[in-house]
């Protein structure tokens, strides 16, 4: 028998493997597609056995999420002008009723809503929500309240505030007598801890700091310190400097000034402003307040907001007595609160009614602003109001629609926090913050919140 070239037997195996691997291939895929019909032939009678309990967990789901949303779309806390109908828009099909009594007093259809009359004598009393009047969903706590006056402000303030002990910001090396650097404080105090002691000797400031560390000479100190409204001990040793000095390593405020806006102020020269809280810039903590001034101020310059970079307002404060118009007793999550020397002559002395927050509505709105030392009213928005809101001063949420606002600032600017909010003729929220990636949209804090301080 002839023998076969080499490269030929060799072609030959080449094509008896590949011949092979093709049954490989298709036995492979055979099962694959046998395999996925079976799959799903099992999933098939599963669903035939179990659909029952699947649409009973996809109801119960549904019935959460909805239950869930409706709860949100209620306040837990409103107020009613006493002996007035009142019309409560929570654009959600709920019934409401009386606790005491449980007659309905209010039927609210999700887009139709009907008023109910605040007869009742009581100071506050409570609501029960139900959905299609059947389940309940919510209570309502009502408080009764007489109408409200205050003059709409708007005008730009110089704000000075002293803290109460002394705020941490950081702490660094610190390059002592030795050549070496030391960082003496890491990892024992925090930014946002207050220094309230050295040594037992209550301190408020920083000179009153300084001066306990070079006292101890060199030996360790004990700081008071308050940390999450928790007072606690720390021991520190200092580092002696070359200059015969000691230091702690430990970067400190004690005071802060900025820009915002004054929001009203009450017939007894009580004013609120701001609408959010003073917040060291460093660690972003609420300053605890010891006290505070406010001054008279100009603007003098105007940095346009655009997106990813919020404008601002720069102005100068003169500390000058007769630049003073008041005092801040209160740093609070919806704004600084105190009391003025008297109604500034810039203002117009225009009185309004305080709205609630069950009479705001989507649409057309003003806020109250001055950019050039002139008051005026920019057009916005209302886009939503949240009733639920888990962040206390951002219950509305706007966009601005005001041609000029638009073309002198981009929208809303950091000093602008606090310009009072109207519309039909009641003002009823402040400006708190701006978005971010959208200088032309806001939020605001409702002004009953405010006017609860």
């Amino acid at each position: 028998m002839k023998e076969l070239p080499a490269n030929t037997k060799k072609t030959l195996g080449e094509r008896g493997k590949t011949e092979h691997t093709k049954k490989d291939t298709m036995r492979i895929f055979l099962f694959i597609v046998c395999s996925e019909r079976g799959i799903k032939t099992m999933i098939f009678h599963k669903f035939q056995k179990y659909r029952k309990e699947f649409f009973l967990a996809a109801f119960l789901c549904l019935v959460c999420f909805a239950a869930n949303l409706l709860y949100d779309s209620i306040p837990d806390k409103i107020y009613t002008v006493r002996g007035e109908e009142e019309n409560v828009r929570f654009d959600v099909p709920v019934t409401v009723e009386k606790e005491e009594a449980s007659i309905p007093v209010l039927k609210n259809m999700a887009s139709d809503a009907r008023v109910f009359h605040v007869a009742a004598q009581k100071e506050r009393y409570r609501l029960t929500c139900r959905f299609l009047n059947l389940i309940p969903i919510k209570q309502v706590d009502v408080h009764v309240i007489d109408k409200t006056y205050v003059m709409p402000s708007g005008m730009p303030v110089g704000i000075y505030t002293k803290t109460k002990g002394v705020l941490i910001i950081g702490t660094g090396k610190v390059a002592s007598a030795d050549g070496l650097n030391y960082e003496p404080a890491d990892q024992i105090v925090q930014p946002g801890d207050y220094i309230t002691s050295v040594n037992g000797r209550d301190i408020s400031l920083k000179e009153e700091l300084i001066n306990g560390i070079q006292a101890s000479g060199g030996k360790p100190v004990v700081l008071g310190i308050l940390r999450d409204e928790k007072q606690i001990e720390v021991k520190v040793e200092p580092v002696a400097l070359s200059d015969g000095t000691y230091k702690l390593g430990i970067w400190v405020r004690d005071d802060m000034a900025g820009v915002g806006t004054l929001t009203y102020i009450k017939s007894n020269l009580e004013y609120g402003a701001l609408g959010h809280p003073v917040s060291d810039a460093d660690t972003g903590c609420m300053i605890r307040l010891e006290n505070g001034t406010v001054y008279r101020t100009n603007i003098v310059g105007i940095v346009k907001g655009k997106d990813g970079a919020p404008g601002e307002l720069t102005g100068v404060i003169n500390y000058k007595q007769e630049n003073r118009l008041g005092t801040i007793s209160q740093n609070t999550k919806t704004g600084i609160y105190g009391k003025l020397d008297a109604v500034p002559e810039e203002m117009e002395d225009a009185v309004v009614e305080a709205g609630l927050k069950q009479d705001i509505r989507r649409g057309e709105a003003y806020i109250l602003s001055s950019l050039d030392g002139v008051l005026r009213q920019f057009r916005i928005e209302i886009e939503d109001v949240d009733f639920h809101s888990k962040e206390e001063n951002k219950g509305i949420l706007f966009h601005v629609t005001d041609e000029l606002l638009l073309s002198e600032t981009g929208g809303i600017v950091q000093g602008m926090s606090g310009s009072p909010i109207l519309q039909d003729g009641k003002i009823i929220g402040a400006v708190t913050h701006v978005f971010v990636s959208d200088a032309t949209k806001g939020y605001g804090v409702f002004i009953e919140k405010m006017l609860e301080h």
